[in-house]
């Protein structure tokens, strides 16, 4: 969310950011703010006036009142009451104006970073670098449901019977993969300096609407129902939420958290066959991470993070790239993100495996993240990324993996978390 201050002195500029990403039905917003902007200055001078002089009068009542004129003080203690109906019926209309402000102030898009390529759609994403030698077997590789299923490791039938599509049973030495790469990815995190955490899979309202844009709101989230709660679409949710209200020493920033947690999605919309299976699901797990820091610092942490993913794909013999995400493919909050994206040897391209964000002070002044400073109070910044998030970062791992006797390599950093084992085979 923007400062109401700097809409109001750089309007042609937030005019050029709505329209660099392609929004321009919210053209007319910045006008309609400035105007409701300009109203409720109004309204606060308007009762201020009015109290200051209700003030005076209320002393001129007391002054009549000690001569004895009672019949003057009655005459002056209607003004008075006309006064008071006056200040109530503007506070009224101030406190629907403010709230007319804010909910327009949620809806324009935050200002994009000047290194941001211009595009509409995730399509014109620009390709940045590539980590690692993208690799195509000589043998076939098959769907990645179909190389789990050559280890008893997943049960999409039992689960659609459970909980419908979308859902799955990992099973076995699969189950078992699974949870060794979140457990690597946890220390793997805890050994770069951020603090492990596990946070509340549910948050309210106030902090969903901090977090995210109602249009991602809308197509994520799950609502309990009777309840002011969500279920958490990713831990960073929850996190975030972590900090709300809240003043934190300058001294003790910056704030590196990763976390553990299970994720659930709407994932509204058709797929193709290429989403189906375990890549795009209802119900996840992930380890997640989140920095909190002083504005001229969000960006190099923004580059520490997105490097934190590719070096773990990298120790586990993963191909990936990173993608910049143009203007038109970055959600409202962000000012600027990158997309980590795995090599598939089946489908011999890249696929996206996470995504780092930097969001600016978006987040802080939805939720009130304050940071109190030698000389001044000011909004932090927040971030987030992916570190891994199976089962979909599972496909890049067998496919990239896999061995033309339909055995799967576990990589060195892996084996630990493995029992041991180099290799699986299938049953």
């Amino acid at each position: 969310m923007l400062d109401i201050k700097f809409v109001r002195s750089n309007p042609d500029e937030v005019r050029e950011n709505i329209k660099k990403k392609f929004q321009d039905s919210k053209l007319p917003l910045v006008d309609e703010v400035i105007e409701l902007d300009l109203r409720n200055r109004e309204i606060k001078q308007e009762v201020e006036a009015l109290r200051a002089e209700k003030n005076k009068i209320s002393k001129e009542i007391g002054a009549l009142m000690a001569q004895g004129k009672k019949d003057e003080a009655e005459e002056v203690k209607k003004e008075v009451a006309k006064n008071a109906a006056s200040i109530e019926s503007l506070s009224v209309e101030e406190k629907e104006v403010e709230e007319n402000i804010k909910k327009i102030m949620m809806t324009i898009p935050q200002m994009i970073d000047a290194s941001v390529p211009v595009g509409k759609d995730d399509s014109e994403n620009v390709e940045i670098e590539r980590f690692g030698d993208p690799v195509v077997p000589d043998f076939e590789i098959p769907y990645h449901t179909d190389i789990m299923k050559s280890f008893k490791g997943i049960d999409l039938e039992s689960a659609g019977k459970v909980a419908g599509n979308g859902f799955y049973y990992l099973m076995g030495d699969i189950a078992r993969l699974h949870s060794g790469v979140i457990s690597y990815a946890r220390d793997f995190m805890i050994n770069r300096g951020f603090t492990y955490c596990i946070p509340p899979y549910m948050i309210r309202s106030e902090v969903v609407t901090g977090v995210m844009s109602f249009a991602e709101m809308d197509a994520m989230m799950y609502k309990i129902e009777g309840e002011d709660l969500y279920l958490i679409g990713t831990s960073e949710h929850s996190m975030i939420g972590k900090f709300i209200n809240s003043m934190t020493d300058e001294a003790d920033l910056p704030q590196t958290l990763t976390s553990y947690s299970p994720c659930f999605r709407k994932e509204k919309g058709a797929h193709g066959i290429e989403e189906r299976g375990v890549y795009r699901i209802h119900q996840f797990e992930k380890q997640e991470m989140i920095v909190v820091c002083k504005p001229e610092e969000s960006m190099k942490w923004y580059d520490v993070l997105w490097k934190n993913t590719v070096d773990l794909f990298r120790t586990l013999d993963i191909p990936v790239r990173t993608l910049e995400c143009c203007s038109g493919d970055l959600a409202d909050l962000k000012v600027k993100s990158v997309d980590v994206e795995a090599w598939s040897p089946r489908q011999q391209k890249y696929f996206e495996v996470g995504s780092c964000s930097n969001l600016g002070d978006a987040q802080a002044r939805r939720l009130g993240i304050r940071v109190k400073g030698e000389k001044e109070k000011y909004f932090a910044h927040t971030l987030n990324n992916t570190v891994v998030a199976p089962p979909r970062m599972l496909i890049a791992f067998l496919e990239n993996n896999l061995k033309e006797d339909g055995s799967v390599s576990i990589p060195k950093a892996l084996q630990p978390y493995m029992g041991g084992m180099e290799e699986i085979q299938p049953k």
